[in-house]
């Protein structure tokens, strides 16, 4: 079956953290709503982010995290202002996303603090830009990270919970690595096979390839 989305990226920031844009490509419409995107994880330089979309025609109508970690937020305030869009995350890493010191933004002299403007729990289907994915909880990076599925596409955004053969460290505040490994095993091994995986930092993977191949959680 053909796939009904598209995915964009930039790499930011100073750990080149991968941020994706999920959208209807246009041939697969013909109205305005094509153009309107989910944004995950605004690591750095809203502004440019912003204008190279608005560049291109797209409009950012939702803002979501996988985590609250510094180099997924940094752009979240310039780019929420830009664009209007509203910032969620997992209901379990609101303090992660507030607090400078937990979120490892003290340690760089950046001192981020943002608030997102509502939260999901483990579970819900979110839907917005006439797309809808459901949010998965994988506590283990932190006590709060998520990955977000678009079940129809077989599309998974993993933020820093699952990378091409690797896992995100755990050894940060409320990391846990007997919970990542936990949360990889049982919330996304279940998946179908065939899933792609777009995680924070590094390549594509898929399900399938970190089940034979991944040496942390095989």
């Amino acid at each position: 079956m053909e796939k009904a989305l598209s995915i964009g990226m930039f790499t930011l920031g100073m750990v080149g953290t991968n941020c994706y844009y999920v959208y209807k490509p246009d041939a697969e419409c013909n109205t305005e709503d094509c153009k309107h995107v989910i944004f995950f994880d605004p690591a750095d330089q809203g502004k440019k982010i912003y204008e190279k979309l608005s560049e291109n025609g797209f409009v950012i109508d939702l803002i979501l995290l996988t985590h609250g970690h510094f180099d997924h937020i940094g752009g979240v305030e310039e780019l929420k202002s830009l664009s209007g869009a509203k910032v969620y995350c997992y209901e379990k890493e609101q303090a992660m996303c507030k607090d400078a010191y937990l979120n490892l933004s003290n340690d760089y002299n950046m001192h981020l603090k943002i608030t997102p403007d509502g939260v999901y729990k483990d579970g819900d289907i979110i839907s917005a830009a006439g797309m809808s994915c459901r949010l998965i909880a994988t506590p283990g990076h932190t006590s709060g990270s998520c990955c977000y599925y678009f079940e129809e596409d077989d599309i998974l955004i993993s933020g820093d919970t699952l990378f091409d053969e690797s896992v995100g460290r755990t050894d940060f505040p409320t990391g846990s690595t007997s919970e990542i490994v936990r949360s990889i095993k049982e919330r996304l091994f279940v998946l179908p096979d065939e899933t792609v995986v777009y995680p924070g930092h590094g390549e594509i993977t898929t399900i399938e390839h970190e089940k034979m191949y991944n040496p942390f959680v095989i």
